[in-house]
């Protein structure tokens, strides 16, 4: 009481507990305004089909002439199950190991090769030719993976392809590639690469055009080469971009690119063993087998894992470094 009796005024008196009202400004509503598209896009394209996540825990099955959210409620909870029936499986190993083991290189090679390229671009002294490596090296980010396909299936067709004519033509027996997976993991790698080495090297690029071009007069003042340069310059200054990318990317280890590891092996049989990953399992157990469950289940822990991973990934770069953290 004494406390309340004497400190109270006082604080009172001073201001600590006085709240300034915050007034809905036309700033304010014209933010509001412009994100309300946006919003209402995440609240019925991303929030309203979580609703969907329950298809995991149970047994769907359609029912006759009702729609597909009765039979969704109606059919039998299993709880789970079709998670046991995911690590069951024996193709658990081999999804998990491809999809992990692919994205921990494309992450690696996602960050060294786009840095130097934009680091080569950003010293080229002609910007007409800069503009012209730029634009060839971000082109084939726009390419679908079906035509992309189409590309691969004209170099490795086995009686018109033009590595196996290559091939006879230096006296080589021509490779059935299409059946021998000992090859793929390397033209795997090397498409994912060509095809997303232009999008991150126009980002680094862009960060490397808005460093204070005062850094690098004042290093050649003090002597500095290209490589020093680049050292001491650069790189430091594209380090939080660096980092923001590989914790997003890091996010999406989980994930793969459909198009890449099913299009592009044309889904041959005998390289399973190297192509088969989640994104393609579930697409196969809901195509192959017609079972929702198994397919929403293998999804759903998919994004757990990510979510996981993501946090994980900022939670140590921001013990490492606090001001890198993504969120």
């Amino acid at each position: 009481m004494y406390f309340f009796s004497q400190y109270i005024p006082q604080l009172l008196q001073e201001g600590c507990f006085l709240t300034r009202k915050t007034r809905f400004r036309k700033d304010d509503t014209e933010l509001t305004l412009l994100a309300l598209p946006t919003s209402v896009w995440y609240i019925l394209f991303s929030y309203l089909p979580m609703f969907g996540i329950i298809v995991a825990f149970k047994r769907f099955k359609p029912l006759p002439k009702t729609n597909y959210i009765i039979s969704l409620l109606k059919s039998e909870f299993v709880g789970i199950d079709n998670f046991k029936f995911l690590f069951a499986t024996p193709d658990a190993w081999i999804m998990f190991r491809n999809t992990l083991l692919y994205n921990a290189v494309f992450i690696i090679l996602g960050v060294l090769i786009p840095v130097t390229l934009a680091i080569l671009i950003s010293q080229l002294r002609s910007k007409v030719m800069a503009k012209v490596y730029q634009t060839s090296i971000f082109l084939p980010y726009f390419l679908s993976w079906v035509v992309v396909s189409y590309f691969v299936f004209s170099f490795l067709s086995v009686d018109k392809g033009l590595a196996n004519s290559i091939l006879k033509l230096i006296g080589r027996d021509p490779v059935q590639w299409y059946m021998e997976s000992k090859y793929w993991p390397y033209i795997l790698i090397f498409l994912n690469v060509w095809k997303g080495m232009g999008y991150g090297m126009v980002i680094y690029l862009a960060s490397i055009t808005g460093i204070d071009t005062t850094l690098y007069e004042a290093a050649i003042i003090d002597g500095a080469n290209k490589r020093q340069q680049v050292r001491y310059i650069t790189l430091p200054m594209l380090q939080p971009i660096i980092i923001i990318l590989f914790i997003l990317s890091v996010g999406r280890i989980f994930s793969s690119d459909f198009g890449l590891f099913y299009r592009v092996p044309r889904n041959s049989g005998p390289l399973v063993d190297v192509t088969q990953t989640i994104d393609v399992y579930v697409y196969k157990a809901l195509m192959g087998m017609n079972n929702i469950g198994f397919s929403s289940a293998a999804a759903f822990l998919q994004s757990i894992f990510g979510l996981v991973t993501i946090l994980s990934a900022n939670f140590i770069v921001k013990k490492i470094d606090p001001e890198s953290g993504l969120f």
